[in-house]
């Protein structure tokens, strides 16, 4: 029995070492890609305090930062240990988002085999996980490294949650365990605060596969009150993570009251199966699917539709194959702090909201595969297996070409959706930074021609014209940039810079000073108010 369990062990880190490597081989491709122009200043490329590196004043800054609209003190640190060791150079940040992508490709192995004690099923939902094209975007984008970080203590939770369990039932004690798994929890929230779910999906995997407690069945009111009092500081970690989050967004305008109640939640269905069809037909992937505003009533009802049915289906199947339900409420359960119901930023849905949670969907479709009876069995489906996995690393590796740049991230939005104004505006910027002014000066247009009050375009159209020195067409852009984001300092200080020009110095004047009471050190606010 020992002998077989050093075996099953050794076969174990060898099948976690090994979808490690073939993960980091994968996604090297993006090591040779440069920074976008996408978040990659707000983490990166113009934030000054992640450009001073890992030190004793940016680690207490991260504890308390709430820049682009969130708090995550460990993404900042990790942010900064890269500039440490690599500079600007991009090379080594998308290095370390490969190298924590691959180490959850082995971790989830891990974390499955221990959860279910089913091992190729575990290898193959892990390859999946971590193969899948939806994947890219969380490992390719520099500013997504919270995805990959939080990732790697959400799994790392899993495992030490399930050695918890073993502990507790061979009778050893299981504090040690317990602080462990209660740690790596607010390791992840600090990582990223969609993981406020993850107490939730405990509780689902104590009914499977570790069978804690029993639902649907008679079960001892002591074995729910037990597993559920050992979830309170967990959820306790969960509200406090919730509040500083929303009061961060709120206060970074990334919270919109622009859309109603009822258009959140059509589209929190519609992008339920949306996400399904992308995980069965990664096809059309974009770093931005714009948000319709309303979606027809006839779509809205059919996604009901689907999501009943389906949600039916589940629940028939629940005594016999109760891992369906887990899989599905686990995918639903882990979409609820991104589905739109509080809409933060611009997007209807994003690829990297899937990273951690169409595991779900994977959990509910893999584990129907028993071992099968038969060696010419098992060989086909291993076969297949394959052959899925094959093709899932083809589109990704074809997929994470589309990062290389601004220019071909952007462009491949455009052409994969419609009505794109944000990656119309995104490429102008990029082009007029490569000097290609006119290029740039058309994709502004047609961002505006899509939505006229849409601040940046506005904004980099304003920037652009006054640089070309045409201050009177300058100055209506960047009022109507910033009645739609009054609180915006930089758009502030452009139109202070453009009246300037056109000597109406006392406007220019006061908005110097409104800019500089709330940012004395922003040096164009300096210069600008000196030249006045």
């Amino acid at each position: 029995m020992t002998t077989g369990g050093k075996s099953a062990d050794t076969r174990g880190r060898w099948i976690a070492l090994a979808l490690g490597a073939l993960t980091f081989l994968l996604f090297a491709r993006a090591i040779g890609h440069g920074f976008v122009n996408y978040d990659d200043p707000d983490y990166v490329t113009a934030n000054a305090r992640v450009q001073g590196g890992l030190s004793w004043a940016g680690i207490r800054w991260a504890l308390t930062a709430g820049e682009a609209s969130n708090w995550h003190p460990l993404t900042w640190m990790s942010h900064q240990l890269d500039v440490s060791l690599f500079g600007l150079n991009p090379r080594g940040h998308h290095a370390t988002s490969v190298l924590w992508h691959a180490l959850n490709a082995a971790l989830a192995f891990l974390a499955l085999r221990r959860l279910t004690g089913a091992v190729w099923r575990s290898a193959f939902c892990a390859a999946l996980f971590a193969w899948h094209p939806l994947r890219v975007e969380s490992v390719a984008w520099v500013s997504e490294r919270k995805d990959v970080l939080s990732g790697f203590f959400f799994f790392a939770v899993l495992w030490l949650y399930a050695g918890y369990v073993e502990r507790l039932r061979s009778g050893r004690p299981g504090v040690a365990a317990y602080a462990l798994t209660l740690v790596a929890f607010a390791l992840g929230l600090m990582s990223k605060p969609m993981l406020v779910t993850l107490p939730c999906l405990l509780l689902l995997l104590d009914v499977w596969p570790l069978r804690r407690v029993a639902f649907l069945e008679k079960a001892a009111p002591n074995a729910w009150r037990g597993v559920l009092l050992e979830k309170l500081p967990f959820f306790a970690l969960v509200a406090a993570s919730a509040v500083v989050t929303y009061q961060v967004q709120k206060a970074g305008g990334s919270v919109t009251a622009e859309l109603g109640l009822g258009d959140r939640l059509a589209n929190a269905v519609v992008s339920v199966v949306r996400y399904l069809g992308k995980f069965l037909v990664p096809a059309d992937l974009a770093v931005l699917y714009p948000h319709p505003g309303s979606w027809p009533a006839r779509q809205v009802v059919a996604a009901l539709v689907v999501i009943a049915a389906l949600s039916a289906a589940v629940l028939w199947q629940f005594r016999r194959r109760p891992w369906i339900a887990v899989g599905w409420c686990w995918f639903l359960g882990t979409l609820v702090p991104v589905i739109g119901i509080v809409q933060v930023g611009l997007q209807a849905m994003a690829d990297r909201y899937t990273y951690l949670t169409l595991l779900g969907v994977q959990v509910a479709l893999i584990w129907n595969f028993a071992p099968a009876p038969g060696p010419a069995v098992r060989r086909t489906w291993a076969l297949v297996g394959v052959v899925l996995l094959l093709a899932c690393a083809g589109v990704t590796w074809r997929q994470l070409a589309v990062w290389r740049d601004s220019e071909t991230l952007f462009t491949r939005a455009i052409e994969a959706t419609e009505g794109n104004y944000v990656a119309h505006d995104n490429r102008g910027l990029h082009r007029y930074k490569a000097g290609r002014v006119e290029e740039a000066l058309a994709d502004y247009k047609a961002s505006l021609a899509l939505r006229p009050g849409y601040m940046n375009a506005n904004n980099n159209l304003g920037h652009a014209l006054n640089e070309l020195g045409r201050p009177a067409a300058a100055v209506p852009l960047f009022r109507r940039a910033l009645a739609a984001q009054p609180g915006n300092l930089e758009v502030r200080n452009n139109l202070a810079n453009a009246l300037s020009d056109l000597n109406q110095l006392d406007e220019a004047m006061a908005l110097y000073d409104e800019v500089l009471a709330r940012r004395p050190d922003h040096a164009n606010a300096q210069i600008g108010r000196a030249h006045v």
